[in-house]
């Protein structure tokens, strides 16, 4: 197996028992201890054991890799990749016992991911792409939507308090006029596994940080999507604009984020 076929195959496994642990927090998810980091920016201590979990995983399957994650501090590696991970994404769903969340890891290389991997446990779908290898959801291929006109579906939209409320406002008003359905449901990573399943014709977001949605938009484009490209090294130092779609309407969806933010 190469460097990457290797990693790939432990990112399912760790993503899958980092699931698995997710999962036994949710079920008592009322039950949770839970800190407040910002405005509807939520942390709870099943996010910091599933993380502390992953890395102590990763660590022990790749000593040398680097790893970023949303709650710890960044660890320097001298193997050339990095990981970069979310335990879970979709903390206010989580904490609030609604099962629209995920785990994600994706590995960077030399700028580029080179694996992506957004698990939903609760519903047991483990979406996974390797770089020119296509895109899975378990041991299944999946494909971006075919179609070609915005109102034959939903366009997925993402807003954090990092970003002003003007551009949300435009370009929920934009999907409106453009006759689609806008749709949110909380979790960046999820949506992004959507778009390559087909369920969702894209996604768009003013910014997301790189563990949100560096995996995501690597199995969108293993998906037969089209994205607009980021230099994941640059995303990991201050995130970026995400716009992926099926590519029959690639170009509507990018005209919609250019009409909402490039004000």
């Amino acid at each position: 197996m190469t460097e990457i076929s290797t990693r790939h195959a432990a990112a399912r496994r760790i993503a899958a028992e980092a699931g698995a642990l997710a999962l036994d927090y949710f079920r008592k998810w009322d039950q949770l201890t839970i800190d407040v980091k910002g405005h509807q920016d939520f942390v709870s201590e099943a996010d910091r054991n599933v993380e502390l979990a992953v890395r102590a995983a990763l660590a022990k399957a790749f000593p040398q890799d680097g790893i970023v994650g949303e709650e710890g501090a960044a660890q320097a590696g001298t193997s050339g990749f990095t990981w970069v991970i979310d335990p879970i994404d979709g903390t206010t769903n989580f904490i609030n016992g609604i099962p629209q969340w995920c785990v994600i890891l994706a590995c960077v290389q030399n700028g580029k991911t080179v694996i992506g991997v957004v698990h939903d446990p609760v519903h047991d779908e483990l979406h996974h792409a390797v770089a020119g290898g296509g895109a899975f959801c378990n041991d299944r291929p999946i494909r971006c939507s075919a179609k070609t006109s915005l109102r034959e579906g939903s366009l997925g939209v993402g807003f954090s308090g990092r970003t002003y409320n003007d551009g949300i406002k435009r370009l929920v008003n934009g999907c409106c006029d453009a006759g689609t359905v806008f749709w949110r449901n909380g979790s960046g990573g999820l949506s992004l596994a959507y778009v390559a399943t087909g369920r969702i014709l894209g996604y768009v977001e003013e910014h997301m940080n790189a563990w949100d949605f560096l995996a995501g938009h690597l199995i969108v484009a293993e998906a037969g999507g089209r994205v607009v490209p980021v230099d994941a090294d640059e995303a990991i130092a201050r995130g970026g604009r995400v716009v992926v779609a099926g590519a029959g309407v690639f170009e509507a969806v990018q005209a919609l984020a250019t009409a909402s933010y490039d004000v």
